[in-house]
């Protein structure tokens, strides 16, 4: 059973979980090996990678997420978002609603069908979407000038929400702002609504986004297979 408060709120934040030093280390790591083009805010794919794939278990394994992360549910995707200055954007209020799949499926329940990084993503059902789990691993401190997330609290029990909804929810509630400090990390529902500005500090926001759902998927799905590194 999720913790009460996570459950109306749709997200918590953790205290670190990695020290000064393995935050050192795997950002050295992401610079060397996992750079992005000058025109790119992340990268979608670093599942892929044998240490990456460890780190997701090692999220799962935590003493301090053991009561938001189900143990039936497994890594699926990492993405690695990077804002700085230089690499600066800003996103409206919204839900994710695209998982990432092995191969597309001839199914009238898939929408918003789209091939990005050389793997398809779809929209699929509220079902689906409501037994993912995100959780946002911050390589660098996140404040109010680094672009953190605002999130609407509880805007995950909604369902999937039009523009018109999203709009009206803001109407209503205002965002929160949501600063992680480094090594710590974000658990969010996806459905929960959220934005984030752009950076106006001098710091880089690294942030490694994990996705974990279900081993299985419905009407003939199935998650992207890793290649062994």
């Amino acid at each position: 059973m999720l913790p009460a408060r996570y459950q109306q709120q749709g997200y918590a934040i953790s205290d670190p979980l990695l020290t000064e030093q393995e935050c050192d280390a795997l950002a050295a790591q992401l610079s060397a090996q996992h750079g992005l083009a000058d025109d790119q805010a992340g990268n979608r794919q670093l599942l892929q990678y044998a240490w990456c794939r460890a780190l997701a278990q090692r999220l799962q394994q935590h003493p301090a997420l053991a009561c938001l992360l189900p143990p039936g549910l497994v890594a699926v995707q990492c993405t690695l978002f990077e804002k700085s200055l230089d690499r600066n954007w800003l996103v409206a209020l919204h839900q994710d609603l695209s998982i990432p799949l092995g191969a597309r499926v001839d199914a009238p329940e898939l929408t918003s069908w789209s091939f990005k990084q050389g793997g398809w993503y779809v929209q699929p059902p509220l079902s689906v979407l409501q037994g993912l789990l995100a959780v946002r691993l911050h390589i660098d401190a996140c404040g109010p000038h680094d672009g953190a997330l605002r999130v609407i609290p509880g805007t995950h029990r909604l369902g999937i929400l039009d523009p018109a909804a999203r709009l009206s929810c803001q109407a209503v509630q205002a965002a929160v702002l949501c600063p992680v400090a480094r090594g710590a990390a974000m658990v969010m529902q996806p459905l929960l609504l959220h934005a984030s500005s752009k950076a106006t500090g001098n710091s880089r926001r690294r942030v490694l986004h994990f996705l974990f759902g279900p081993v299985q998927l419905p009407l003939g799905m199935a998650w992207p297979d890793f290649p062994i590194d």
